[in-house]
């Protein structure tokens, strides 16, 4: 695997930043940058979009031209749910003699069901 791939994001190359510049006296132009890959790394993880995204700006702009595209590889007709207890409610006293409710929410595990 190569030790960078270019940004994907679909305006990268025209962000005016100083690090984009490229070329000579003349003919410069903005380039697309390049997204270190840290394959040597162990935190590393092959399948994260950061692998081939400079910014989140760079995703933003690659998710919101194409989500139509992504969402036909994987369409979803049903919604997904997660099993849960009951919930609780508990009451809490500030120090202040603030009152509050927390509302606890348990997810189950495929044991508990």
């Amino acid at each position: 695997m190569a030790d960078f791939i270019w940004c994907h994001g679909p305006s990268c190359h025209t962000n005016s930043t100083v690090d984009r510049v490229r070329g000579s006296k003349g003919s410069k132009v903005l380039r697309t940058r390049k997204v270190k890959q840290h394959t040597d790394r162990s935190w590393y993880r092959p399948d994260n979009f950061y692998n081939y995204f400079c910014s989140n700006s760079c995703y933003n702009d690659f998710a919101n031209k194409y989500a139509e595209q992504i969402i036909k590889i994987a369409p979803r007709t049903t919604p997904l749910e997660t099993p849960i207890a009951d919930p609780t409610k508990d009451k809490h006293t500030t120090s202040w003699g603030y009152s509050y409710t927390h509302t606890r929410i348990r997810k189950l595990d495929n044991a508990e069901q």
